[in-house]
């Protein structure tokens, strides 16, 4: 090669020497020359290392050249902790030492969180327990306890910044913490703060604080003025009076114009009801959920049997505290919140009164089965049908007397009436009673009411009941 050439050119024929050592002043023809000359009389070999690279060079001339050229605007030190990056190892080295290992001296009396210095505990007394917040941002009139927190609320909710990006997936984040929380949990899978109660683990110190208060302690701490209703953190009772007391819901759905108190229901909203996604999966039965508290939900109560919450009145368990509450307040105070405005049927939950109107009023049968084209207003109803008529299926076994069900409910009916003997739906006009309340009703329209809904097509007598019908046409009809 040519520069091979000129390189022989100026060192042999010309006697140029342009390897000088800094020891002594001695001069070299070649590099390896000076480096053999290097170990050999001064018992030192390759003394400046690069601190980004690791490599070794002779002269500090040479690393500064190497570094210039190759690790210029180079950031390769990242902090593990919250991802900042630095030039050199010994400047992230120093991080690490002012911003993670800072001594929490300074102890908060009212709920032992620690700080590393006076002033963020004064604050945090001021915000958090005194409730002063002197920094109001007009446009929303959300008022904050320190001038960095209102700058940072405008700049993430009004301008909608995401300065954090994850660097394995590319999702962006406001907050810093939060970027390094969800690297962490998704890709690291980590939870370091187990509770040494029932070792259940947290992302979060924050949230293991939060979980022995609220479930070992059960405590309440945050009460409502206005209804007396107590909460487990004080961001869920401003929530509560923001939404129910005050009326607020600031998110509004574009699509079906449902309005929501909080960000985070609107999000699942979207996501779950006009995106039709179901991202968390059940590991024992495939089945999927819009919600990772759903999916836990489903795991704890049908797959692990556990029915944590009791009925104090009647003993009968659930698997969520929501279902116990429903049940409390539909089967023992009765109540009945939601009116049909066409028929003023009244029920217990607003799921059932929409099922009511949709196949009631609307007439909709949105399930057909695809073996006999039967249409259903209810998808319950339709999957039973699939299971029982044509795959035959009867899952639910009588331990009493062997007989084999299709449904759960038919058997917990069967089990009352059959072996308890039980009749627990009394009609007060005749004092018939009844085992099931469906039973009770239709007592009431067909003997207390004379409805009779079912007409014949070839004779038109009318009948109360479908059965009575079908029996009639059979034996009055057959042949015809």
């Amino acid at each position: 090669m040519e520069s091979s050439l000129i390189t022989h050119q100026h060192t042999i024929h010309t006697e140029q020497k342009n390897y000088s050592c800094d020891k002594c002043e001695e001069k070299f023809e070649f590099r390896s020359h000076l480096s053999r000359h290097l170990k050999s009389e001064h018992k030192c070999c390759n003394i400046f290392a690069c601190d980004r690279c690791e490599k070794k060079f002779i002269k500090k001339s040479s690393l500064s050249t190497h570094q210039k050229l190759l690790h210029k605007n180079r950031e390769d030190f990242a902090c593990n902790k919250c991802q900042r990056k630095f030039e050199n190892k010994s400047n992230l080295l120093k991080h690490k030492k002012i911003f993670h290992q800072v001594l929490k001296d300074y102890l908060c009396e009212r709920c032992a969180k620690r700080f590393g210095n006076k002033k963020s505990l004064l604050v945090h007394i001021k915000t958090v327990h005194e409730d002063q917040k002197d920094y109001l941002y007009e446009k929303c009139e959300k008022k904050f306890g320190d001038k960095s927190n209102l700058r940072k609320h405008q700049k993430i909710v009004h301008e909608g910044r995401k300065d954090f990006a994850c660097g394995s997936c590319e999702k962006k984040f406001g907050h810093k913490m939060t970027l390094i929380r969800h690297q962490k949990t998704v890709h690291d899978g980590r939870k370091d703060y187990a509770c040494d109660n029932c070792g259940q683990k947290f992302v979060h110190k924050w949230y293991l604080r939060l979980h022995k208060r609220t479930v070992h302690d059960g405590r309440k701490d945050y009460v409502c003025d206005k209804c007396q209703k107590k909460f487990k953190h004080k961001q869920f009772l401003l929530v509560h009076q923001r939404t129910v007391h005050e009326g607020h819901k600031d998110y509004a759905c574009d699509k079906c114009e449902k309005k929501f108190g909080q960000k985070s229901y609107f999000l699942v909203h979207i996501r779950t009801v006009h995106e039709g996604r179901k991202d968390y999966g059940c590991d024992y039965c495939e089945k999927k959920f819009g919600q990772q508290s759903s999916l836990s939900i489903h795991q704890k109560s049908v797959h692990e049997g556990r029915k944590d919450y009791a009925c104090g009145k009647c003993e009968k368990k659930f698997g969520h505290k929501s279902t116990l509450l429903l049940h409390q307040k539909t089967v023992h105070e009765g109540r009945k919140d939601f009116a049909c405005n066409i028929c003023e049927k009244k029920f217990g939950q607003k799921p059932d009164l929409r099922r009511h109107q949709k196949v009631v009023h609307e007439g909709r049968r949105d399930f057909e089965c695809d073996k006999c084209e039967k249409k259903f207003g209810q998808k319950f109803n339709f999957l039973s049908h699939q299971k029982t008529v044509h795959e035959g299926r009867k899952d639910y076994a009588c331990d009493q007397c062997e007989k084999k069900f299709g449904e759960r409910g038919t058997l917990t009916k069967h089990q009352k009436a059959v072996h308890e003997g039980r009749k627990d739906f009394a009609y007060d006009k005749c004092e018939k009673k009844f085992v099931r309340k469906s039973d009770l009703l239709l007592h009431q329209k067909t003997v207390h009411e004379s409805h009779k809904d079912y007409e014949c097509s070839k004779c038109e007598k009318k009948f109360g009941r479908k059965f009575n019908l079908l029996r009639h046409q059979k034996t009055a009809h057959e042949g015809q």
